[in-house]
């Protein structure tokens, strides 16, 4: 891939992650509500996250492979404070802080714990796509969850794939973006077809 291209395909990749998750932050404040959303989903994601973004760092990866990464945790974060307001359980959000802050700092102590932990971050991260889509199917309506936040989780996998292959071609890295093209595809989906479920209903 040309380097210009490459360039490109990063530079589109950091302005969809910069609103990924403004059009689901707007949804639940619009609504007053996180029908539709699930808190656990976010914790797993966001903890995947961290994960990934601390590996990058210790290994010396290219800022541009992950420059997305904080931009994306705040937005989680912000998120996450919405969620649990509108839920009830904003006063957990200390303890959620806490146990991330020192995960983020246990993450290095040892270079296998930071390699264990990327191996398990695609779990992590993989579970939070399940955890919402088991959400999804139980109450079988879609409610606040964005299916334009999802979908542009699907431009930032598959870009990332990308760039992974042509850049560090880390063969960790390139397996999590794959699992998460193909389980951002399926949030997308579950949740376009709840949408037009309920509204033929």
């Amino acid at each position: 891939m040309a380097p210009g291209l490459l360039d490109l395909v990063h530079l589109t990749t950091w302005a969809v992650c910069a609103v990924i998750k403004l059009p689901q932050l707007v949804a639940v404040l619009r609504a007053g509500s996180a029908w539709g959303l699930s808190v656990s989903s976010l914790l797993l994601e966001l903890a995947g996250l961290l994960v990934f973004l601390r590996y990058q760092i210790y290994y010396g990866y290219p800022l541009e492979t992950y420059l997305e990464y904080p931009v994306v945790i705040a937005q989680d974060i912000i998120l996450l404070c919405c969620i649990m307001h509108f839920s009830g359980k904003a006063r957990r959000a200390f303890f959620y802080a806490v146990v991330f802050w020192g995960g983020w700092y246990m993450l290095t102590l040892k270079k296998w714990i930071i390699d264990l932990a990327m191996n398990l971050c695609t779990f992590v991260s993989a579970a939070s796509k399940l955890v919402q889509l088991q959400h999804l199917w139980e109450t079988k309506d879609s409610g606040q969850a964005s299916a334009l936040t999802w979908g542009m989780s699907v431009y930032a996998s598959a870009t990332r794939i990308i760039t992974t292959v042509m850049t560090t071609n880390d063969l960790a890295v390139l397996i999590r973006f794959i699992v998460m093209l193909i389980l951002n595809i399926w949030v997308t989906a579950t949740i376009l077809h709840y949408r037009k479920t309920k509204k033929t209903d």
